[in-house]
């Protein structure tokens, strides 16, 4: 999906994208959504869940880097990936006040797939990223439940809604309503295709500061907006990198934030994960020395510049794709797509 091609947008890119545009053009992504959208209640969140491979992401982990651009967050499961350089299980993306939640559900989920977590082996890392979505849903009825994480998990699949569904429901970025986004890009090595794809939580930036391909929509500020909100950042791929060179990876996500105007305020948490599935790290082994394949270190370049403008991409469909919403306080915010049709 991404920007569709009648969207009247033009991002000038040097890559072609999937043939979905979506995260889950990298081979054995998946994604699932459940969306929680109740107006005379002023409920307006939900949760994503993102798997980097369907198989046992505990026995068979991603490598993985990350980056916190600026730290206003209350993520779970950072420290050990930041350490270890993998992931274990889905990521969940959803609202501030549902991370315990979020992270409990996930937990269960994983336990019930292997008997042997706290048992003949250690604990798990289960990975829970969040914005505040306060702006339109009501935060403090902690209206998502573990019921709902769940749900998310077991509907993973290729095809996903952009916009305010999932966790992006109640999310505002640069003044317009914001949500779930998503994009890929190939790039090929030794006469081979591979997929960076991009998924992200929107939730960040100061009204009228948005720029697309460059161009400032309005320059309109209010005395006393803030940049006050989040942005979480996925980049997937199945080319075989590093966890060295992920965390790479993960930092050009700051590169994708300041072409769409952000400036990455005191009030933002912004946070960029990295990860790929063509290097796989088993948590049982027989050998002592495991063997992996990587991308030499100069062609990098390619790869930085590809998540660039797939991040950058992501964050603009995430934003054409939700509609204008009416939530909490009679907070009404506008979508991408009718700001930018014509007036009559």
């Amino acid at each position: 999906m991404g920007l569709p091609l009648d969207s009247g947008i033009r991002l000038h890119s040097r890559y072609r994208h999937g043939s979905r545009n979506l995260i889950t053009d990298v081979p054995g992504v998946r994604v699932g959504q459940v969306t929680l959208n109740d107006p005379e209640r002023d409920i307006h969140t939900g949760v994503t869940a993102v798997f980097p491979h369907m198989g046992n992401l505990y026995r068979e982990k991603v490598a993985a880097g990350m980056t916190v651009i600026n730290g206003f967050g209350k993520s779970a499961g950072l420290i050990q990936l930041e350490e270890l350089g993998t992931i274990e299980t889905p990521i969940i993306m959803t609202n501030t006040f549902a991370v315990g939640t979020a992270l409990n559900a996930t937990i269960r989920y994983m336990l019930e797939q292997n008997e042997d977590i706290g048992v003949t082996t250690g604990t798990v890392n289960c990975l829970v990223t969040e914005c505040n979505d306060g702006q339109l849903n009501d935060i403090r009825g902690l209206h998502v439940t573990e019921a709902d994480v769940r749900a998310a998990l077991d509907k993973a699949e290729e095809d996903f809604a952009e916009g305010a569904v999932g966790g992006g429901t109640g999310m505002v970025c640069l003044g317009k309503k914001g949500g779930i986004g998503s994009a890929s890009r190939l790039v090929e090595f030794d006469g081979r295709d591979y997929v960076i794809g991009a998924i992200v939580m929107s939730n960040f930036g100061m009204p009228g500061d948005l720029r697309i391909d460059g161009q400032r929509l309005s320059a309109c500020r209010k005395e006393g907006d803030r940049d006050q909100g989040s942005i979480i950042m996925l980049i997937g791929t199945d080319l075989p990198l590093t966890d060295r060179q992920l965390k790479r990876v993960a930092k050009r996500a700051t590169v994708s934030l300041g072409r769409v105007g952000s400036y990455i305020g005191h009030g933002s948490g912004d946070i960029a994960i990295a990860f790929s599935n063509g290097n796989l790290i088993p948590h049982y082994s027989q050998k002592k020395l495991l063997c992996a394949g990587y991308l030499f270190e100069e062609s990098l370049d390619t790869v930085f510049e590809a998540a660039a403008e797939t991040v950058e991409e992501a964050i603009i469909s995430s934003l054409y794709h939700a509609e204008t919403m009416t939530g909490i306080r009679g907070k009404t915010v506008q979508g991408l797509k009718e700001a930018l049709a014509p007036r009559p």
